[in-house]
């Protein structure tokens, strides 16, 4: 019987008895010995809460507090040791990842956890530090301004922000109607329906500034909608896939991207040769190229043709960089 198992025994037992229960019955009952018994209870007691009573000595008896065992149950979210580890190690990985945006919010739920998970016998607790995440591209971000617009998603009101855009840096105001917000490579996006454009359009949350939520109900958008066009394309870039691009991986390179998954969509093969051909749809090429330039030379898109002539263009132009620099 694992610890889920006694615990549970431990309180229908207490729970269902009109006198205080002998130690050697909860043994027998709980299958476990003396010092275990009594690490249970120390559990079910100072870390669930539960108002047992016991008596010392030979006649060592253990009962819930007349009145108060009767309206005391179990949390409604009971879960096995292993079960709270795992919840742990997201909240660990989430506070780590995104620090300040999430973190704060789950403090609490942090601290219930590692309460639970504590052994009250020997004052261990789970080494959480032995969790190592390391964050790539994060973008700083607001924490009121992820609250808001998180807020307005799940609440289902429109909301109104200026927003700036990274790739043109212009600055205008938009009324959108939130319909999910999406992490993606360590970073915050809102996909929403704006209301001025009507269309779905996808915005960083780091660029979102002065959000204010709305009176208004948000208009809502059907799921398969909202991935036809946000989500059949590669990358984060909106829109309905223009064609496949076809990318040839080196031997040496192919050992990682056969595992690596790259769009939902995405079709692989391996190569007589060795090699690995991957397609993917896409309907911006941007990310997609610099996603295959991260390869360098193990790397080849090998079509369609403007694909293919699109990042030769790029390669020239830094080839030409790195030649005017040593010129």
């Amino acid at each position: 019987m694992d610890r889920y198992e006694r615990i549970l025994t431990l309180h229908r037992l207490l729970k269902s008895a009109h006198y205080p229960v002998p130690l050697p019955r909860l043994m027998d009952e709980l299958q476990c010995s003396r010092a275990t018994l009594y690490r249970d209870v120390a559990f079910l007691r100072d870390g669930l809460g539960a108002p047992v009573q016991s008596a010392p000595g030979e006649q060592a008896a253990f009962r819930y507090e007349v009145g108060e065992g009767d309206s005391f149950e179990l949390p409604g979210l009971w879960l096995t040791s292993d079960e709270l580890a795992a919840l742990l190690a997201l909240n660990e990985l989430i506070g780590r990842s995104d620090p300040g945006v999430l973190a704060n919010a789950l403090a609490p739920f942090k601290t219930r956890i590692e309460r639970l998970l504590s052994d009250h016998g020997s004052g261990k607790s789970l080494p959480v530090d032995r969790i190592r995440v390391i964050s790539w591209g994060a973008r700083t971000m607001d924490q009121q301004t992820f609250r808001i617009v998180a807020g307005s998603t799940l609440e289902r009101k429109s909301i109104t922000f200026r927003y700036k855009a990274r790739t043109t840096n212009a600055d205008s105001r938009r009324t959108v109607s939130p319909q999910r917000l999406t992490h993606y490579r360590d970073n915050w996006y809102l996909d929403a329906w704006d209301h001025d454009r009507e269309a779905l359009r996808s915005f960083a949350v780091d660029r979102i500034v002065e959000p204010r939520v709305q009176d208004a109900a948000a208009k809502d958008v059907g799921e398969a909608e909202l991935n036809e066009m946000l989500a059949s394309s590669y990358g984060i870039f909106a829109g309905k896939p223009k064609a496949w691009a076809t990318i040839r991986f080196s031997a040496h390179a192919a050992r990682w991207v056969a595992d690596e998954h790259w769009h939902s969509q995405q079709r692989g093969e391996w190569l007589p040769d060795g090699r690995y051909e991957l397609k993917v749809p896409y309907s911006n090429s941007r990310e997609l190229l610099m996603d295959v330039l991260k390869y360098g030379p193990d790397a080849e898109i090998v079509g369609p043709l403007p694909l293919r002539e699109e990042m030769k263009i790029m390669l020239q132009l830094a080839l030409t960089g790195y030649q005017q620099q040593t010129a």
